[in-house]
């Protein structure tokens, strides 16, 4: 399907063709002419379609180059987006007025609606579509409201034939349209408005956007903190070890008691370390990872129903863009910060592999969780804040430099963000928990089963002594590019397990500041703890998550290496 986009000069034609074709964008001479026109690629359900952006025109009777090239382009689509601009509907009716006397369908884009309403212009839209003839969207294709709406509707796109009429009886027309459908009144902007503009304006947008990610932090970092060791710590403790013991005792040692209950450490069961099926496989998934799954999803649940979130997206989509991905991938990376669990389940918010293979990369590979960023403040943190700076430095410079080399060598589309802008509103907190309860479900039914499997797998590998050969080989690495200690190298292997008790056992080992730098850089990027691993297989599959792998084992060593030559 060929669209075309058609309108008035400042109609906000460019920018809705932003906002629909996203960064797949080609500039293009029309032939035999200077005239420049632009087209691109949309979604529309499961299709893709051409979307061209044709000069901005006025009327299409004048005798002008541009009307002359828009006329000749108008003949060769199949369905016209008219753009009016609301605030002169009376002025750019014309055009659309002209538009309905042919024969291609169209649809009209009521764009910059959100000034409309600030300036007290309310239009009828029902009674417009009624005079015009086809479907009427109001938008604004600077935040995107609308747009999901616009485009659900092409597909009902109408060419009413009008008759053909003068000049002067076109005007007449559009003076009964408009005193039919247009009232304009003197109001002042509320609260709302006034937040909502604010935040999907670049400067006052991304001020807001750090405040509100500073206060998702704290509550995921201590709602999270406080569910472990106040709820599910102590069930673990006080209830399900005696359990577990009681059955320890009775297996006594061999392959069932490995299987089940684990290693015993020091002769105890230890929940994080035995790696059994009742120990460690349910251990992470209930007590790790679901408190702040649940922090983590409450946050969530807050910000999509005030009606934040897609403002967040809107606001960034064109530089995530760059990175391959739409604007919603910054929640998922936001919430990679707290655990890389949700983040990764998050990223079903994106529509095709090359998005989510880009976005659970990026967010396994440079987003440290939060009880791993608790360690590093506290190791590093103690030989001055700024080697914090530079591990964060680090990993945002390895997030953006990733982000673009995945964007250009990975095939597929990046389809433009097409979501609805809802109002900022009070929270519904029966529906929010309902919402909450399900993801909580959701996720539990997704990731025991998948623990369930890991476990025995690492076990016998274990048994084998895979891991130790591993760790042998690859001591050349650690101490000679990395220029870190022996000892170092379990401190690595432990992140498989869990990051931050990879971070403590670096904690006895008297590292430099620059070791410790580059340590903690390296756990972070080298390896997905056991929960975020089973979790990328469930997502990408095997092959993708080979691929994933790969791409953060190299860039450790790389990125390590790089710093081990610097004078830090």
């Amino acid at each position: 399907m060929k669209i075309l986009l058609a309108g008035n000069p400042n109609a906000g034609k460019s920018a809705l063709f932003s906002r629909l074709t996203g960064s797949r964008v080609i500039s293009s001479n029309y032939p035999g002419t200077t005239i420049d026109y632009t087209s691109g690629f949309m979604k529309i359900g499961e299709s893709n379609a051409e979307l061209i952006d044709i000069p901005g025109i006025y009327s299409l009777d004048r005798e002008e180059k541009d009307s002359d090239v828009a006329l000749q382009m108008l003949k060769t689509g199949d369905v016209i987006i008219n753009v009016i601009n609301a605030t002169n509907l009376e002025r750019d009716l014309y055009l659309t007025l002209e538009l309905l006397e042919g024969k291609t369908p169209v649809i009209v884009a009521l764009n910059i609606w959100d000034d409309a309403l600030h300036l007290g212009i309310n239009i009828d839209i029902k009674k417009l579509e009624e005079l015009l003839g086809v479907p009427v969207i109001p938008t604004v294709a600077i935040t995107g409201e609308g747009i999901k709406n616009l485009v659900e509707n092409i597909p009902a796109a109408a060419a009413p034939g009008l008759p053909a009429l003068t000049r002067e009886k076109r005007w007449a027309k559009i003076g009964e349209i408009v005193n039919q459908v247009q009232q304009v009144t003197h109001r002042h902007h509320t609260f709302g408005e006034r937040l909502a503009d604010a935040t999907v304006k670049p400067v006052p947008g991304i001020l807001i956007s750090l405040l509100v990610a500073a206060i998702v932090f704290l509550i995921v970092r201590y709602a999270g903190d406080g569910l472990y060791q106040y709820i599910m710590e102590p069930i673990f403790q006080f209830a399900w070890r005696p359990v577990v013991t009681a059955i320890s005792n009775h297996l006594g040692a061999g392959f069932l008691h490995d299987i089940l209950i684990g290693q015993l450490i020091d002769g105890q069961i230890d929940f994080l370390q035995s790696w059994g099926l009742l120990t460690t496989a349910l251990y992470v998934p209930f007590a790790l990872v679901l408190p702040y799954i649940a922090a983590f999803y409450f946050a969530l649940g807050m910000l999509e129903d005030i009606g934040y979130l897609p403002r967040l997206a809107v606001m960034l989509d064109t530089i995530m863009h760059r990175f391959g991905m739409h604007g919603y991938a910054i929640i998922p990376t936001i919430l990679g910060f707290g655990c890389n669990v949700p983040a990764i389940l998050s990223t079903r918010v994106l529509e095709n592999r090359k998005q989510r293979f880009i976005a659970i990369t990026l967010i396994s590979l440079a987003i440290p969780c939060a009880s791993l960023q608790a360690l590093i403040l506290g190791l590093v943190g103690q030989h001055g804040i700024q080697y914090v700076a530079i591990v964060y430095a680090t990993l945002f410079i390895v997030w953006i430099a990733t982000g673009l080399i995945l964007n250009a060598t990975i095939k597929g589309f990046t389809p433009e963000l097409v979501i609805e802008i809802p109002p900022y509103r009070m929270v519904p907190w029966p529906i929010m928990m309902n919402k909450l309860l399900y993801r909580i479900r959701g996720f539990l039914i997704e990731a025991v089963p998948i623990m369930i499997i890991a476990i025995p797998v690492v076990n016998v590998l274990t048994m084998l002594g895979i891991f130790t050969a591993i760790a042998s080989f690859s001591a050349p690495v650690i101490s000679g590019l990395l220029g870190l200690p022996q000892d170092a190298i379990a401190a690595i292997f432990v992140a498989l397990l869990r990051m931050d008790a990879a971070m403590a056992v670096l904690a006895p080992l008297s590292l430099t500041a620059k070791q410790l730098v580059i340590s903690s850089v390296v756990v972070v990027m080298f390896f997905p703890c056991v929960a975020t691993l089973t979790i990328m297989l469930r997502e990408l599959g095997f092959t993708d998550l080979l691929k994933s792998l790969g791409i953060m084992i190299l860039s450790a060593v790389i990125v390590g290496s790089l710093l081990n030559l610097l004078p830090i």
